[in-house]
């Protein structure tokens, strides 16, 4: 037979385990547990970038006028120092270590304000960054013939944005490579098979048109591109900085609500 009789009243000073605020605690851990993964992936992709950019863009980084040669290793140092602290977060999370999490949330602090910081100052001296790459594609253009490394680079940038030229593919037209002839390289073809480049059927669109050459110019969609991540870069960032200033506050708020219960405990047993 059922017992009528009513539940017994928790201890004094013991919230009820409705109140109890292990349920939200759980689900920080969660959160924070997964915007460490996130903070780890974000850190592995910058050292792929970095190794990507070692790799691919070495040769491309030579037709800026503005030289950059400690990029490619600024990203893969970067994306081992967050891949690491990465993989300690979660470390900490999984194994509840508090000074492994205090120390690891400062560093996630301080990691996302530098690359907001870098967002920003990327944002705002993109003008001089497109200068620079635009007055070396002048200049790779105009010393086609004088510099071979350079030369390379920009046929592999020319077959790899479908462009031609600096800024149109009449950059050609006044090069040292074309002499008297009107004429253009062969990565300005849209299709190797087919292009009527050397020389050209007339010096003006509908003649680039009918033998088939790309008619933008590189430098173009190489600044349309970078533009465009930057600004996806400068966002992303923000965001990521505003959620980890919501868990932070979050995880403070609760860390005082438990004091503050644990505090009053004591007085009720004293």
């Amino acid at each position: 037979i059922a017992s009528l009789a009513p539940p017994a009243p928790p201890p004094v000073g013991v919230a009820p385990p409705c109140c109890r605020p292990v349920g939200v605690m759980h689900l920080l851990r969660l959160g924070l547990l997964a915007f460490s993964c996130l903070f780890w992936a974000a850190g592995l992709a910058i050292f792929t970038l970095g190794v990507w950019a070692q790799i691919s863009l070495a040769d491309y980084m030579l037709l800026s006028a503005n030289r950059y040669p400690n990029a490619p290793l600024i990203l893969l140092s970067t994306g081992a120092a967050v891949t690491a602290w990465g993989f300690l977060g979660c470390l900490g999370v999984a194994a509840n270590l508090p000074c492994v999490l205090r120390a690891y949330g400062f560093f996630q602090l301080a990691a996302l304000i530098a690359g907001l910081a870098a967002g920003l100052s990327g944002l705002f001296y993109r003008e001089d960054i497109a200068g620079g790459f635009r007055s070396g594609l002048q200049r790779a253009v105009a010393g086609y013939t004088e510099d071979e490394g350079r030369a390379d680079a920009l046929d592999s940038l020319q077959r790899a944005l479908e462009c031609c030229g600096a800024d149109s593919w009449r950059d050609w037209l006044s090069s040292d490579w074309n002499g008297t002839s009107v004429s253009l390289p062969d990565s300005c073809c849209m299709r190797r098979k087919g292009c009527k480049n050397r020389p050209l059927l007339s010096d003006d669109i509908e003649g680039v048109a009918a033998a088939r050459i790309h008619p933008h110019g590189c430098f173009r969609k190489v600044f349309s591109l970078v533009n465009d991540n930057v600004f996806h870069i400068a966002a992303t960032e923000i965001i990521l900085l505003q959620l980890l200033m919501s868990i932070s506050l979050r995880s403070i708020k609760l860390q005082r609500f438990k004091a503050n219960v644990f505090q009053k405990v004591d007085l009720q047993f004293k």
